[in-house]
């Protein structure tokens, strides 16, 4: 019998949860199968069968958090070319013919009881231990009265619920409404619809680190406006050109890519983390941009930006958005990154604050292209093609004046195309 567990995910991931299982306990598997599929907060991974044989034991339910060599199930090997309950089925049928025993009567079918592992199947929202205690104790989480205001059951909740099953019988207590109930007609109450979802590892470590990004960096957001025109006039004459030789749309992020490499080059504290007492200067340029994916933000990493052309940068960022669409991006992809670039205003966004993608000390937003009135000199005014840019940075070690003009040199840099290929 051989042990189906955890294997190492990358230096930044030490647990999992179970999504689900794709075999059964009993059913035989070939090596190479995929035996369940394991969330992490930045991908999800397919666990294989690492030899043929019987899913002897699941240890572990979907749902529940697991660590890095945590066993989660067990595999028997296959004997006699079968599984186990077809290899065994010989000798147990060449036993009977040697000494036929007399028919014991079919016994009547047991009571069905409360299996330890329905309170897995519970529609009530659990943690891991208190649906393991349960299990253990042969409860139904159904009937276990939570003291959390959202419903969630603990496992104080399951050794509670023992001592208030022994207790003498009491008049009951009214039990909460799932949602506020409202008169109807005639005098009626019905109960408002609500519908509760879990919510996913990675949307959860998402909230975590955003919190946390808030509450441990001394965050500050400075704010500037860029003027669209060269830019669009640039992509207007040479997209065509461009993508016929490149086979690649000319986007707007390759140009903010650049731009933020040639900024970072002169603000290297802004391309920089904290370590303890310590400052970490990176000479290099890795980076991320935010994508949306089903499952929430991710942010895959374009490595050595400095060193990549326009259409590069491009095909650099279109493959790592598709991977995150169709969630087959890598550890890799989304491992390190020293600033990022996150744009909004694909949705529509007109202005926003980014929050800090730890342990990085920047992160500049993107916005909407509007038009608006801009004052040309003191007599002309023309309506221009502008955008909000938004810099998120960490006053620990940035300087407000220096998050100003790195803002600034961002801005200068996408006004003058042409000065990319030079600052680049």
């Amino acid at each position: 019998m051989s042990e189906i567990k955890v294997p190492a995910m990358g230096e930044s991931i030490t647990e999992g949860t179970v999504s689900r299982w794709l075999v059964k306990e009993g059913e035989t598997v070939n090596q190479g199968d995929v035996l369940l599929e394991l969330e992490t907060d930045k991908v999800n991974i397919e666990i294989s069968a690492e030899e043929s044989g019987v899913l002897e034991k699941i240890v572990r339910q979907e749902g529940e958090t697991v660590e890095i060599g945590e066993t989660i199930g067990t595999l028997s090997a296959v004997t006699g070319g079968g599984s186990g309950a077809s290899a065994s089925q010989p000798a147990a049928t060449e036993q009977k013919q040697s000494a036929p025993a007399p028919e014991a009567p079919t016994p009547p079918p047991a009571p069905v009881a409360a299996a330890p592992e329905s309170s897995d199947s519970s529609s009530k929202t659990a943690s891991p231990s208190a649906r393991k205690l349960a299990r253990e104790r042969g409860i139904e989480l159904d009937q276990v009265q939570s003291k959390d205001p959202i419903g969630r059951v603990y496992q104080d909740d399951v050794k509670t619920h023992n001592t208030q099953a022994a207790a003498p019988t009491a008049p009951p207590a009214k039990a909460p409404a799932a949602a506020p109930s409202a008169p109807a007609a005639g005098g009626s109450t019905y109960t408002k619809p609500v519908e509760r979802q879990r919510m996913s590892r990675r949307r959860a470590t998402i909230a975590k680190r955003l919190v946390e990004a808030q509450q441990t960096a001394a965050m500050l957001t400075t704010f500037n406006e860029v003027d669209m025109t060269a830019i669009m006039d640039v992509r207007k004459r040479r997209k065509d050109k461009f993508k016929e030789k490149h086979e690649i749309n000319l986007g707007f992020m390759s140009f903010f890519t650049k731009a933020v490499v040639g900024a970072l080059k002169k603000f290297p504290t802004i391309n920089a983390e904290i370590d303890g007492e310590d400052v970490v200067l990176k000479k290099y340029y890795d980076i991320g941009i935010a994508v949306s994916a089903k499952e929430g933000l991710v942010v895959p990493v374009v490595r050595d930006a400095d060193r990549l052309g326009f259409a590069e940068i491009e095909k650099s960022i279109a493959d790592l958005a598709s991977k995150a669409r169709s969630n087959t991006l890598a550890l890799s992809d989304l491992q390190g990154g020293t600033f990022t670039i996150t744009n909004g205003g694909t949705f529509g966004s007109l202005l926003s604050t980014p929050i800090l993608n730890t342990p990085q000390v920047g992160i500049l937003g993107m916005h909407k292209i509007q038009l608006r009135p801009v004052a040309i000199d003191a007599e002309r005014m023309e309506n221009r093609p502008m955008m909000y840019i938004a810099l998120s940075y960490d006053h620990r070690i940035i300087d407000g004046s220096e998050a100003v003009r790195f803002l600034v040199t961002v801005k200068e840099l996408l006004e003058d195309p042409e000065s990319l290929l030079i600052e680049g």
